[in-house]
């Protein structure tokens, strides 16, 4: 099917119905090799991230200015592109073969000499009843199920759906958009048998944080999504096993599902804190504040680096100081045998897990995971005439040098990383605060919240900041929300990420049943 000029070719990626995470690894092996990406608005688009930076990026949305009604030009886009020579991604929302019209586009290739291949992902039935709790088929209900299209093709006199099998036929229906027909399929299914009793769910933006589930029966269901205003996109579900989802659901369940949270970390440290909010059910949405640079020079550093022989103790209070130590260690071509004759303080565990990574565990860690935790442990040792190494951030506080200096050590605390501002704030987080839709902001250090007031201004910040939830990870970083005009409303016992997940989870849960 190749013609000898032609060296491209276009695979056809299912990306999934709306959930990143449940793209296939192949799916996501074809991201990573694309030299062009054509998406729809079905596609999550943080899939994009998997394609490479200089990857050309095609929205088939639209095309030309116009809403994308004509399927010809996406055909016409995908030949012209691998007849350059060029690897294709067509990222389609779902399953390319199921009402994703994979196959006219797969015809068009075939016809065009193009080679494709065709990479299945989870149909928006199938994931959206699975995220609602709703199993297609259970053994004690039905053993069949039906996905039909809501809208056939427009200009047709006659359904091409034999209405009589499908109500009587199958156990589960699942409609594909179908919001717009709704109380006509329903109308159909009741005047060929299906009794008006039979259950009804509606799932719109399926398996996402926005989820939202209607469930009424056959004869109430269409009434329903008028008065609650439920719009598309949506898939419907009919049968007896949508009576399972009170029991079965879990994903809507979960304690921050719905609620939208900036993550104020720096850019490659938001990561690890958004997945543990998503796992949760929160929208996470990075908001990075902080932009962790190397040091303006580093003959500081390297020098204290040649003599880490000569130290009592190395205090190590982030993960940043940790790994900025070790490569510039690696650098200059040493490792973690110098650290022989000295012992570690890593302030907490977060900052423990990090110096494990290189084979260090500490020999002293505070109950009290800050600076004044590091400086109440040292007090209860005799410091006179020791000498301490501790590597920081240029805006680091000077308790722990200063205090420590104070019990008789000789403390040399070289710059082992910048703490800069970023560039900009990152379009969806800038958008999110002024549509007013952000439920809550975390700060994890008093340089968050310092950089934010600095990128927005202190009176716009705390202006948008209005109405939203700001949760502390501890009193420092608190304090210096109060100075900027802030108030704190969560403040976990102990200064970690878990904690700091925990308690949002608990003031949000209290909310609730306030409002209840």
């Amino acid at each position: 099917m190749k013609t000898e000029k032609n060296n491209g070719i276009v695979y056809l990626v299912g990306a999934g119905p709306g959930d990143p995470g449940l793209i296939t690894l192949r799916g996501v092996e074809c991201l990573c090799r694309a030299e062009v990406v054509v998406y729809d608005y079905l596609a999550n688009e943080q899939l994009l991230n998997f394609a490479p930076n200089e990857a050309e990026r095609i929205y088939a949305g639209k095309i030309g200015g116009r809403h994308n009604q004509d399927q010809s030009e996406i055909n016409r886009i995908l030949v012209e592109k691998a007849g350059e020579g060029k690897t294709v991604v067509r990222l389609k929302g779902g399953d390319p073969f199921v009402f994703g019209r994979g196959g006219e586009e797969c015809e068009a290739l075939a016809e065009g000499g193009i080679t494709f291949e065709v990479v299945p992902g989870v149909t928006a039935g199938v994931g959206a009843a699975a995220y609602a709790g709703i199993p297609l088929t259970h053994r004690d209900y039905t053993a069949s199920v039906a996905f039909v299209t809501g809208q056939e093709g427009k200009g047709k006199d006659e359904s091409a759906i034999d209405w009589e099998r499908l109500s009587l036929g199958s156990g589960t229906v699942v409609f594909y958009m179908g919001i717009t027909t709704l109380r006509r399929n329903m109308e159909r299914l009741l005047e060929h048998g299906r009794s008006p009793q039979t259950p009804v769910a509606l799932v719109r933006w399926g398996t996402t944080p926005e989820q939202q589930v209607l469930t009424g029966s056959l004869a109430d269901i269409a009434d329903r999504v008028e008065q609650a205003g439920f719009k598309p996109p949506a898939v419907v579900i009919v049968g007896e096993v949508v009576g399972l989802r009170d029991k079965l659901r879990w994903f809507d369940t979960r304690p921050l599902f719905g609620k939208k949270i900036l993550v104020t970390r720096a850019a490659d440290q938001a990561g690890e804190f958004c997945t543990i909010l998503s796992e949760r059910g929160a929208t996470a949405i990075e908001c990075p504040t902080i932009k962790l640079e190397e040091p303006e020079e580093w003959a500081p550093m390297d020098a204290v680096i040649k003599q880490l022989a000569g130290y009592d103790w190395l205090v190590l209070t982030s993960g940043n100081a940790v790994r900025n130590l070790f490569r510039r260690m690696e650098t200059l071509g040493l490792d973690a045998r110098c650290l022989a004759g000295c012992r570690v303080c890593a302030v907490g565990p977060k900052t423990a897990e990090a110096m494990a990574a290189f084979g260090i565990r500490p020999d002293l860690m505070p109950s009290d995971y800050k600076a004044e935790g590091v400086v109440a442990e040292f007090a209860k040792l005799d410091l006179t005439g020791s000498r301490i190494l501790f590597p920081r951030a240029d805006r680091a506080r000077e308790i722990i040098p200063r205090e420590l200096e104070r019990m008789g050590a000789h403390v040399d605390s070289p710059v082992a990383y910048r703490n800069i501002l970023p560039d900009r704030l990152p379009p969806e987080a800038l958008f999110a605060l002024e549509k007013r839709s952000v439920d809550c902001i975390t700060f994890t250090s008093s340089s968050t919240v310092e950089n934010l007031a600095g990128m927005l201004g202190g009176d716009l910040m705390v202006n948008m900041l209005k109405g939203v939830t700001v949760a502390s990870i501890g009193p420092v970083t608190s304090r210096t929300c109060h100075e900027l005009g802030l108030k704190v409303d969560i403040e976990p016992p102990r200064s970690t990420l878990a904690e700091l997940t925990a308690a949002i989870e608990r003031y949000f849960h209290a909310a609730s049943s306030i409002g209840r």
